[in-house]
């Protein structure tokens, strides 16, 4: 019987050191939520996220991500691959904006790439300095999941929003993969901004392009005639790249 016993003990055990769930839903709100263990999963989207992480399927050396546009342009004078984006739209004089379909291009394989965009830089760099910030998007949801598993450490995703505001892709994003990392009986949340993450992706996940039809970024992306870029970011699971940032750079782990 002793063996049951053990076996009770480390059941026990486990659910005493449950890791933690967290979602903060802009930028603005990242010091209320701030660990000094948590992982960080910066979530944007539409688009730039998704960007990265295509970007790493076509060979992306790394990708140094700024806040603002004279940065990208310092970069871009020293001779740099540099991709600017405010708005959703590419900033005149730079060759890339933040749409995943600019990398699929022969000419980012094996370059550094330095980029900006409307939030989603702004993102990364507001948690730059935490225990360790990883890039999510629908297109790696599934590795993304598994390496959260993996490392069993605090979760805090951190959504890009619109300008310091909530939205609701990046929301989802957060719900779809706290839905499996509480599934995997290894985590566990009493953050109310992870419950609704939750509830919202199970009101979505059977179609969420049209879950976002009234959203506000697909209507101002639709606008610009990128209705494209929407469906290809909505894919799930596509790619098995972990984009991690370490020194500055975003990497592929």
């Amino acid at each position: 019987m002793w063996h049951l016993a053990l076996c009770f003990i480390f059941v026990i055990n486990m659910e005493k050191h449950k890791k933690t769930i967290q979602v903060c839903f802009t930028p603005v709100l990242f010091p209320l939520y701030e660990s000094s263990d948590a992982i960080v999963v910066v979530i944007d989207v539409l688009r730039a996220t998704s960007a990265i992480v295509t970007a790493f399927e076509n060979g992306v050396s790394r990708i140094i991500p700024v806040s603002t546009v004279e940065e990208a342009i310092e970069y871009k004078n020293k001779g740099y691959l540099a991709a600017a984006e405010r708005d959703g739209i590419i900033i005149e004089g730079f060759e890339l904006g933040n749409s995943p379909f600019g990398y699929m291009q022969e000419k980012v394989k094996g370059k550094d790439v330095v980029i900006t965009t409307t939030n989603g830089t702004k993102a990364i760099n507001v948690a730059k300095n935490s225990h360790k910030v990883i890039i999510g998007s629908f297109l790696n949801l599934k590795a993304v999941t598994d390496y959260l598993i993996k490392e069993n450490k605090d979760v805090l995703f951190l959504c890009a929003g619109w300008k310091d505001k909530f939205n609701m892709e990046d929301s989802l994003f957060a719900g779809a993969v706290a839905t499996e990392l509480v599934k995997s009986s290894f985590f566990e949340t009493e953050c109310d901004s992870t419950t609704a993450t939750i509830q919202l992706y199970s009101l979505a996940k059977a179609d969420l392009y049209s879950f976002l039809g009234n959203s506000s970024h697909r209507y101002r992306l639709a606008k610009l005639n990128l209705e494209k870029d929407i469906r290809y970011c909505l894919q799930e699971s596509i790619s098995d790249k972990v984009p991690i940032y370490k020194n500055g750079s975003i990497v592929d782990s």
